[in-house]
């Protein structure tokens, strides 16, 4: 007993106070969820999976028991058997070599003390060890150990365990699976299943013996356990949904506001993402570039392997393991060819016959986008052990295919409030991490047109007003260095209705309205839109969209045409939780309300540059979750979803109103947002984007784009509840081949999103303000049409603002300038 107490006070001024166990912070990694709660990843160092005792089936704690201290739940913290068999071990040994640590002991060493091995840390583990067992039950000290303890592979603690070694949840695991896991403490880095198999079968038995000879388990469930096969790779985190784009932006902001903690603090961020639509953007993405890429013809195999007579398929996989799966497709090699088939071996799929159909469009590519003649045989494609890239699931589904050239983005946002809801940067993130979303500048073409257009809509401009389509020459007719702008087909159709002109893109018309309207007005009025005044030309050329923006600038600035004329900042994190799951960050944007009274804004009034807003910029502006999309269900509506605290139901006609701190700022008249969404209906409906028709809805809207050369298409589209902008092109800056603009390589892609994201979704098409009205007008002269005009057609106008009448004579329309003059 003396000597007990005299050893305690020479070492009580150096052990730690046991009451901070309680305090103890596990390392758990950064964690990124959708809205809906599904993990998009999981970020950091340490892999660790935080779990409760409850949690834990009683076969695990059984298994830990058995591999390291049976006795846990009978001795005081220290199993002094176990001791004195150490002690005279090391006696033996002449140093330190066994440990007869307990499970509490262990506790302590890994919390309080130094990995040194000396008498006095073993001492100093044994008195933290009755401490600690005086203080605390067994079970929180069980769920320590089972929460920090190493087990290899970067896995700290059971539940990153059980994911590691076999992509599992703790309720998951098998009695085998539960043993190796209890046998990896001892030598977790030498002995786990990855590192060395045969000495982790070992560990196994030794574990699912003792487990036996204690009475968990009985003779058959030992010898069935310890006959089943020893897992031999490393599972990724179980990441529910693809996203790592959304990630790699998330990890960024979460970097700039907390620093380096984040990847150990246990952060649970919940972005904006819909699980569903972010499943329809990378499957549109992919199948979009996919189809661009069969167009423009086949380059050849990936590589060629030497084959045997009859490779086995075991050294197929092998060879293929060298091959990285690339956005979903998987690797292959040829095994032989006949004359209209081919049977190729697919990675972990195994032998599959490629019919005729699924060969045929394998043309020679040719430099420029242009293809060669159409193959006659398989054997004009392929060869025996050509490597080629494959994609599907089944011997049934799969395609030959290969890795596109050319990239694309796709981004959606809530136009309600700026919520992004799908965000896909790329063909592959893993083969380039570069955001094509967020962080590629392309000029968009036609797609920017509308915003000319509502500027000339605030100067009294009318969808019917007349401007013409002829050649024009800008900076001096003889200047060598004179523009000449044209339209797409090089065609020239004379007096066009701006309706007509911006359904059917042409680019004279857009030049010639800018220029009427005054280069400089244009320019300040469109930094209504979210755009930066320095990113704008100074000169006409901005009509035809030679400003440079992201996929995501464009998104927020087609929003104001399908919420009424608001302006919404894109977001993407609606909120953050900390380890001790206290909300730290919740969003609360401005909310863009339609019905809460139309505010006018008066002709002409400019508003002036409004700044930039991109996501990544300001990821953790104020925002409010509440009118974000939602999985499974309608589209929110922003007034019907917003919290009661934002409400004001005070209105005599019973509308909610969101009180003025809370609401977006209008920075077009609705009238004008209506006009330009309707104009854009029509793009869909006969014009630049009739591909989308496919939609068989009649609520989507949209502008496609494309740039000189052919190097950038574009569609960017929307209906009440939802935009999205698509960009197809070379990261290289080179032209994406013959026939290839917006209305043919990005149209596609936004079609297969929106079928997916509007699927069973009712119509919610861009409400009609009030001061709209509909008139006869003159389809030639865009003059209100007499009664008795048989060709008149219908056309809407901003009430005030109609167009004059006709004369007797049906002429009169608005004739062109004639002075040519350039202000370029």
């Amino acid at each position: 007993m003396f000597a007990n107490v005299c050893a305690y006070v020479y070492l009580k001024p150096n052990l730690p106070n046991v009451d901070t166990l309680r305090d103890v912070q596990l390392q758990v990694p950064l964690r990124v969820y959708t809205r809906d709660g599904r993990l998009i990843a999981s970020i950091g160092e340490q892999r660790r999976i935080p779990v409760r005792y409850d949690e834990i089936p009683k076969l695990q704690i059984d298994a830990f028991l058995a591999a390291e201290d049976d006795r846990f739940f009978e001795h005081p913290g220290v199993d002094w058997e176990g001791i004195v068999r150490a002690a005279l071990a090391d006696l033996r040994a002449g140093g330190v070599r066994e440990g007869g640590s307990t499970i509490t002991m262990q506790v302590a060493r890994d919390v309080y003390l130094s990995p040194r091995r000396d008498m006095k840390r073993k001492l100093s583990e044994i008195y933290l060890s009755l401490l600690m067992d005086a203080q605390y039950s067994k079970q929180d000290i069980f769920s320590i150990y089972a929460n920090r303890t190493f087990l290899g592979e970067r896995a700290y603690g059971i539940g990153a365990a059980a994911e590691v070694y076999y992509g599992k949840t703790l309720d998951q695991l098998s009695l085998p699976e539960m043993a190796m896991i209890a046998g990896l403490p001892k030598a977790p880095s030498d002995i786990n299943p990855v590192v060395n198999p045969a000495a982790a079968r070992i560990r196994r038995a030794y574990v699912l013996g003792r487990m036996r000879d204690l009475g968990y388990i009985t003779q058959a469930q030992y010898a069935a356990a310890n006959a089943s096969p020893v897992a031999t790779y490393v599972h990724g985190p179980t990441r529910e949904v693809q996203a790592p784009y959304v990630a790699e932006m998330v990890r960024a902001a979460m970097l700039a506001k907390y620093g380096n903690s984040i990847y150990t603090s246990g952060y649970k961020v919940v972005t904006t993402i819909d699980s569903r639509l972010q499943l329809a953007a990378n499957v549109a993405l992919r199948t979009g570039l996919l189809e661009y890429d069969r167009r423009h013809g086949y380059r050849g195999p990936i590589a060629h392997l030497r084959l045997r007579r009859a490779p086995d398929a075991r050294a197929l996989n092998t060879a293929l393991g060298r091959f990285p799966d690339v956005g979903g497709l998987r690797p292959a090699v040829v095994e032989s060819v006949a004359p209209k088939s081919a049977r190729i071996f697919v990675e972990n799929l195994g032998p599959v016959t490629l019919t005729w159909d699924k060969i045929d469009w394998a043309r020679r590519a040719l430099a420029g986008g242009n293809v060669g003649q159409a193959p006659r045989t398989a054997a004009d494609v392929f060869r025996r052990g050509d490597v080629i890239y494959t994609v599907g699931t089944t011997a049934q589904n799969l395609q030959f295919v290969q890795v596109p050239q050319a990239q694309a983005a796709l981004v959606a946002i809530d136009p309600h409030d700026g919520a992004i809801a799908a965000l896909d940067g790329g063909f592959d993130y893993y083969q380039s991490n570069f955001n094509r979303a967020t962080q590629a500048e392309r000029q968009p073409g036609s797609a920017f047109k509308p915003f000319i257009y509502a500027a000339a809509f605030d100067k009294g401009y009318t969808p019917a007003s007349v401007i013409l389509d002829a050649p024009i020459v800008l900076g001096g007719a003889t200047d060598t260095k004179a523009w000449r702008p044209k339209n797409d087909a090089n065609k020239f159709y004379g007096p066009t209705r701006l309706r007509v002109a911006l359904v059917r893109s042409r680019n004279l018309v857009t030049v010639r309205l800018m220029r009427d309207i005054g280069g400089e007005y244009a320019r300040d009025y469109v930094t209504r839109f979210g755009f930066s005044k320095a990113q704008l030309p100074d000169n006409l050329t901005l009509a035809l969209g030679t400003a440079d923006v992201t996929p995501l600038q464009l998104a927020e600035a087609y929003a104001p045409f399908a919420n009424g004329g608001f302006r919404v900042s894109p977001y993407f994190i609606d909120h953050i939780v900390d380890a001790n799951g206290n909300t730290v960050f919740q969003a609360d944007p401005p909310i863009a309300c339609f019905a809460c009274g139309e505010q006018a804004l008066p002709p002409a009034q400019a508003l002036g540059s409004l700044g930039t807003s991109g996501a990544e910029t300001a990821p953790l502006s104020p925002a409010t979750p509440a009118t974000s999309l939602t999985p499974g269900t309608p589209l929110a509506a922003a007034v019907g979803t917003t919290p009661s605290s934002h409400l004001d139901t005070g209105q005599p006609d019973g509308k909610f109103l969101i009180p003025g701190q809370y609401l977006a700022p209008q920075v077009i008249r609705p009238q004008i947002a209506y006009l330009l969404a309707d104009m854009m209906a029509d793009v869909i409906r006969h014009g630049t984007g009739i591909r989308a028709r496919a939609l068989h809805r009649d609520d989507v809207a949209g502008k496609t784009g494309t740039t000189n050369d052919h190097r950038d298409a574009w569609f960017s589209g929307f209906n009440g509840d939802l935009v999205a902008t698509v960009w197809v092109g070379f990261d290289q800056d080179q032209p994406l081949g013959p026939g290839e603009e917006g209305g043919r390589t990005a149209v596609p892609i936004w079609t297969y999103f929106m079928h997916q994201a509007l699927d069973g979704v009712p119509l919610s098409r861009v409400p009609m303000p009030n001061g709209i009205v509909t008139a006869r007008i003159n389809p030639e002269t865009g003059l209100l049409a007499s009664a008795d005009d048989p060709n008149a057609i219908m056309e809407k106008f901003i009430e005030g603002n109609l167009p004059k009448p006709e004369n007797p004579e049906g002429k009169g329309g608005a004739k062109p300038a004639e002075s040519e003059k350039s202000i370029f």
